[in-house]
């Protein structure tokens, strides 16, 4: 896989080591297992996969030589870069604006923006919409693009979709960046329609069914369907595409259910006619960062530490995936960690951060495990593990617990 340019900062001094050593042992990465950090009185339990991700990389260096080699230039973001708060207000402090917020807010004028300026297009990707106003503005879209390669095959996929006749379910966050450009590609070609989760898939199947009527589905999913959407015809055949970031879980869910309600209308002898077998179009950062976490939680450990932006999909899915079997602390930065005694976390049912007193239990050792998003640099993963690690007396220091576990692979 290509090797990219990222700055130094976002780089760890030692897991990147643990990281190659790994990927030797198990080039084929079967060994979802974690890696066992033994500081003596404290043990990490770093997950096999975790952070900056193909896309999240591929970004990040064509954002910075962009800047780099365009001095004296504007320069803007449609939105966030990615969802990391301390990459994004990197991007802020060299000068790049925002043109807009993740939810499509507008935050700069398109007024202000001058064709002559540089807006560079983010991982998730854009709508077409957006592309047409920036080339009526005289600004070539495709010139600073950084649309990650695995949200275009989901394009891709759903372009396919249309062109064999089905119509495009998509699983995703409707005010999501990436699902907004899902769903403006797919519509193209086919009629398309978004679900949040099981729930409303739930809903959509029981339209399908005749069990709720046209009404229902055009109330409950307002501002989730394509323009000319016709209940009656549009879900008589269907395909299921995703969000990228999304829990593989779920959406798998959500595709088994939909399959088994064409089979219960139409019969399995003409389902291939009314339900596409479509491979899963999760990325392979999520797939193996979320098998990663189901390998991490095989060990026992007193509690989980997951870093990243708190409006990051696939690191939210990770904290739901951990907070499922152990208590879960979700942070973005080292700095939430106060002291031994106090942690600041975001709580993702209710949203907001929240103080916890004694996280650390009171025990030899305190077994921790630690996992981050695929937008997070591992840097921030390594300020967690030595703050953490300075509150322990006589701990083993990095250097020589991490040459234990290279010697020991």
């Amino acid at each position: 896989m290509k090797k990219f340019d990222i700055p130094v900062h976002y780089k760890s001094s030692f897991i990147t080591q643990i990281k190659n050593s790994r990927k030797f042992d198990d080039p084929r990465k079967k060994d979802f297992s974690p890696t066992l950090l033994d500081f003596g009185p404290v043990r990490f339990y770093l997950a096999r996969h975790f952070g900056f991700c193909y896309g999240v990389e591929n970004a990040i260096e064509i954002a910075y030589k962009t800047i780099e080699e365009n001095p004296g230039k504007r320069f803007f973001l449609l939105s966030e870069m990615i969802h990391n708060p301390g990459v994004n207000h990197d991007l802020l402090s060299m000068g790049v604006r925002f043109i807009m917020d993740t939810s499509g807010n507008q935050l700069v004028a398109w007024e202000e923006i001058k064709s002559d300026d540089i807006v560079i297009i983010p991982a998730f990707g854009t709508t077409l919409e957006i592309e047409k106003k920036l080339n009526k503005m005289g600004i070539n879209p495709y010139n600073y693009n950084t649309t990650c390669p695995f949200v275009e095959k989901v394009w891709n996929r759903s372009a396919d979709l249309g062109k064999q006749g089905f119509t495009v379910i998509i699983h995703g966050k409707h005010y999501h960046e990436e699902t907004r450009a899902t769903f403006s590609h797919s519509v193209q070609n086919s009629p398309s329609v978004i679900v949040r989760n099981l729930e409303e898939t739930k809903f959509l199947a029981e339209v399908i069914l005749g069990d709720k009527t046209e009404d229902d589905f055009y109330e409950f999913f307002e501002g989730k369907f394509s323009k000319g959407f016709d209940a009656r015809i549009h879900l008589k055949s269907i395909g299921v595409v995703n969000q990228t970031t999304m829990l593989a879980s779920e959406t798998q869910e959500i595709a088994d259910l939909l399959k088994e309600t064409m089979i219960k209308n139409y019969g399995m002898e003409n389902l291939k006619e009314h339900f596409a077998d479509t491979r899963d179009t999760l990325c392979y950062a999520t797939n193996e960062n979320q098998d990663a976490t189901y390998g991490m939680l095989e060990v026992d450990a007193d509690f989980a530490i997951v870093v990243g932006g708190y409006n990051s999909s696939n690191t939210t899915n990770i904290v739901k995936i951990c907070e499922e079997e152990i208590r879960t602390y979700f942070i973005d930065s080292a700095d939430k960690i106060i002291s031994e005694n106090e942690i600041n976390y975001f709580d993702v049912s209710k949203q907001t951060v929240v103080m916890s007193n004694n996280y650390l239990p009171s025990k030899y050792p305190v077994d921790i495990m630690i996992t981050s998003g695929a937008s997070c640099p591992d840097a921030i993963v390594e300020s967690v593990i030595r703050k953490i690690v300075s509150f322990f007396d006589n701990a083993k220091d990095v250097d020589s617990v991490v040459s234990d576990v290279l010697e020991g692979n």
